[in-house]
């Protein structure tokens, strides 16, 4: 099933538009409120869940005048703060309210911002409700593509990554039959021109600098690593329905340009814009419409010399990973990707190296016994395994 419609005439928006935000406080979820902010006649606010940022949900949930919240980690269950949410404001906990509060009646629209591959069952509640599905989830396409897409109707699925949003507009009006190739676009990361040998003496403090745009820890690891742009080429493979190897990885080290779209004619579309997160988020919510911009315009006068350059699959083998795991599909995606999240997080409390990362998502690939994909919980039962895996490798590396 194709997620674009052929006559937006079709696609009925309400005005305003009710908005659940799941993962509100991660770097995702706080522009996406912004974006409510700038646009309150447009835009309001209905739902909000979090996993461990109570203190922020609270003040998000005043601030909107929110009336249902869920909070992922039951632990909070009895935190002083939820006494002053408003009067009005029902609380649930545990991650089934969260996916709950995803398919409640009281929103049109869903903004998956949950970080990691817990995203899924929020996604698949959102779509089986008929939701308009706005995520930047990557990893729930990633896991479990195969079992979303053929959920998400036409005009109810609108990625919020920049590099997906773009082709999205790219592909507007097209044929995906007329697709030559989809140029990715990627900044390079942190570490961009660097040797292997220079990699191994990088911190995570050092990936945690992210050139050009403001994220969360664990994107800007995968983003030095690469294994972001792998995951995100696996994401457009389900998105657009194009196979692995039509996915092209371009470094554009500017991100000015957000991705391209080469048509068999030679034709190629692009489109452009600020390194913000806020304009594809406001693109999403607003689709079809467009609505005045509350980003800082580029200076087209006065930029810089845009420039390309190929991405180093042998210097940066994340990405080499992420493409065989894209062609193989069935279940080694989901295991790859629950590697990373272990690794990506050792890596990040300095419990290995800058390669390690590389390393043993490799090795858990490796062992992986791939299946055709069935259900979230087989899903559910390769993510638990291929996460204890990652572990023992790890403590290996102590060895």
């Amino acid at each position: 099933m194709s997620i674009f419609l052929d006559n937006y005439a079709e696609l009925i928006r309400r005005h305003p538009m009710r908005v659940a935000v799941i993962g509100a406080t991660g770097s995702i979820g706080r522009q996406t409120l912004d974006v409510c902010r700038h646009h309150p006649d447009k835009l309001v606010v209905t739902g909000l869940a979090v996993n461990d940022s109570v203190d922020e949900l609270v003040q998000a949930a005043r601030e909107f005048g929110v009336r249902r919240v869920a909070i992922g980690n039951p632990e909070h269950a009895h935190d002083a703060i939820l006494d002053e949410l408003p009067d009005d404001c029902e609380v649930s906990f545990g991650p089934q309210a969260v996916a709950e509060l995803a398919a409640h009646g009281s929103h049109d629209c869903v903004m998956n911002a949950v970080v990691g591959a817990l995203g899924i069952s929020v996604g698949h509640a959102a779509l089986v409700a008929d939701k308009i599905l706005l995520y930047a989830n990557k990893e729930s396409i990633v896991v479990g593509g195969d079992l979303l897409m053929p959920l998400a109707k036409p005009g109810r699925l609108i990625p919020v990554d920049s590099e997906h949003y773009a082709i999205y507009e790219c592909l507007l009006g097209e044929r995906i039959e007329e697709v030559h190739c989809i140029w990715l676009t990627c900044s390079g990361g942190p570490f961009y021109g660097m040797s292997r040998g220079e990699l191994e003496h990088v911190t995570a403090a050092d990936a945690l600098a992210h050139p050009n745009w403001n994220m969360g820890p664990k994107i800007s690891i995968d983003c030095a690593t690469l294994m972001n742009k792998g995951l995100e080429v696996i994401e457009a493979q389900h998105l657009f329905e194009v196979p692995t190897d039509k996915v092209r990885v371009l470094v554009q080290r500017q991100s000015h340009i957000h991705s391209m779209v080469e048509f068999v004619d030679g034709t190629v579309k692009a489109q452009l814009g600020p390194s913000d997160m806020r304009n594809p988020i406001q693109g999403a919510l607003s689709f079809p419409e467009r609505w005045e911009t509350c980003c800082e315009r580029d200076d087209y006068w006065h930029m810089p010399p845009i420039t390309f350059g190929e991405a180093d699959e042998e210097t940066f083998g994340c990405l080499a990973l992420a493409k065989v795991a894209g062609r193989t599909g069935g279940t080694l995606p989901c295991a790859m990707n629950a590697a990373n999240e272990v690794v990506n997080e050792a890596f990040r409390n300095g419990l290995c190296g800058f390669l390690d990362i590389e390393k043993v998502v490799s090795e858990v690939m490796d062992e992986t016994v791939v299946e055709q994909v069935e259900t979230i919980q087989q899903l559910n039962d390769v993510d638990a395994w291929a996460r204890e895996r990652a572990r023992v490798h790890l403590q290996e590396l102590k060895a």
